[in-house]
């Protein structure tokens, strides 16, 4: 970097003037511009080899993104000039678009100084971080193997994911079902700074309001009436470390005013205690809920979006990713092969054919388990495509007549739903909960009103 000269172009003057008195010991030139319009004419005047650039200005062109649009001619007229991009925590997505244009990187504001140097000397250096996409498990975990793909969608999820692991940033992890959710869970941490520290998962959405506290907080002894003991909660437990929330959606709004005092404050206070415990947790969150739906403050309350969701990661469905499924496929196969002393070789054509054509509404956990069966059923050389039996339980039924015996009453439809949904999860009052849109306490209460 001693011998770089960096162009930095955003039209925010603290920023550029932070910047320059940062950058003027490490580089030999430092040329700062608020002006997009001016970069092109500083570039043919001076000899620059890296641009430090913003995605966004309040300039004369309006391309929807300036960024992209000067990337592009920056990249056209000097190939050979590296651009890192800037860009704010919600724009990551169009961030990873600029690098297909030729940004050799990109950095998230609010950043810390050394991270953006360690940034610049990799760019410099033509050294792009990235998860190494592997096909065996011989050199690496299960949780990185369940991320290969050569898709775009999962080359612009595994970037992502080399960006932001190493990062204290928190991340909230969307996707449907089955889409691997957990897994992208475990390989932030695996690739965090905090990875020799604790990793704590937590389903909060199965949590009552009474558990809510005492499994998240702790309690001392005697805080209730079975406290028989001082116990840490699992913010404690994951001091130092990472902790993931699952099912974080489902939460009553009680339970999130709770869970943001805590992330404001970085302290938790346990059931009957009125010491308050110091907690440093990197926060990992996960939903099958749209976004759109988190919004809703009736629902979720904007102000928890906003701290768990530094940067939002969309886990895509395996519909999605083209022939990744015949990726996935022969892993779990050569896993279960393993596991089960099989000596099936691989997959017949017609086998090949059935995995494309699949639209797996249960996605990679559905895939993994239909797998998991044929090889235990198969009686050949080769998996055939009879020996995949894809879940009744993704399937919809078949709508016979959907006015035929409904009831007129409201209080009757909403017993009817109830009941329904309670027969169709054979009793389990989160999943039931989950479907009819309400909070576990909300569907007591209406079990209760009901005689359920």
């Amino acid at each position: 970097m001693k011998k770089a000269s960096i162009l930095v172009v955003d039209d925010d003057q603290d920023l550029l003037t932070a910047v320059r008195i940062l950058l003027r010991p490490k580089v030999h030139q430092v040329f700062i511009e608020s002006n997009p319009e001016q970069l092109l004419h500083i570039l043919a005047r001076e000899q620059v080899d890296l641009v430090l650039l913003d995605m966004n200005f309040k300039s004369t062109i309006h391309t929807g993104n300036e960024g992209l649009y000067w990337l592009s001619a920056i990249k056209e007229k000097y190939p050979q000039v590296r651009v890192v991009m800037i860009t704010a925590y919600g724009a990551v997505d169009l961030a990873v678009k600029a690098l297909k244009l030729g940004a050799s990187d990109f950095i998230v504001k609010p950043w810390h100084n050394e991270q953006l140097l360690e940034t610049l000397q990799s760019a410099l250096s033509e050294v792009k971080p990235a998860l190494r996409k592997t096909k065996s498990a011989d050199k690496k975990g299960t949780e990185d193997n369940l991320l290969i793909g050569n898709s775009a969608v999962m080359e612009d999820l595994q970037y992502k994911i080399s960006k932001v692991a190493p990062t204290d940033a928190n991340i909230l992890i969307m996707g449907e079902n089955g889409t691997g959710k957990d897994v992208i869970a475990q390989v932030l941490h695996k690739h965090s700074l905090r990875q020799a520290m604790p990793y704590i998962k937590v389903d909060v959405g199965s949590l009552t309001e009474t558990l809510f506290e005492s499994e998240l907080f702790g309690y001392k002894k005697g805080a209730f009436t079975d406290a028989r003991e001082d116990r840490k909660g699992r913010f404690e437990h994951a001091n130092g470390g990472t902790l993931f929330l699952d099912e974080i959606g489902n939460i009553s709004l009680h339970q999130q005013a709770k869970l943001l005092s805590v992330l404001q404050n970085r302290q938790v206070l346990p059931l009957g205690s009125s010491q308050p415990v110091p907690v440093d947790i990197r926060l990992l969150s996960a939903t099958n809920v749209p976004i759109r739906s988190l919004a809703d403050e009736a629902r979720f309350r904007k102000d928890l979006i906003y701290r768990i969701n530094t940067v939002e990661i969309q886990v895509p469905p395996l519909r999605e990713r083209g022939d990744d499924v015949i990726l996935l496929g022969e892993y779990f196969l050569a896993h279960y092969i393993t596991k089960y002393h099989k000596t099936i070789e691989g997959f017949e054509s017609d086998a090949i054919q059935k995995l494309r054509q699949y639209h797996f509404p249960g996605n990679v956990r559905e895939l993994q388990y239909s797998i998991e069966r044929a090889v235990i059923m198969s009686e050949h050389s080769g998996l055939r495509a009879a020996d995949l039996l894809f879940s009744p339980i993704e399937s919809t039924p078949p709508v016979e007549n959907p006015m035929a015996d409904q009831p007129r009453n409201l209080e009757e439809l909403e017993r009817k739903a109830i009941q329904q949904a309670m027969d169709r999860y054979s009793g389990n009052i989160s999943k039931a909960a989950r479907e009819l849109g309400l909070t576990r306490a909300a569907l007591y209460r209406r079990m209760e009103k009901y005689g359920i």
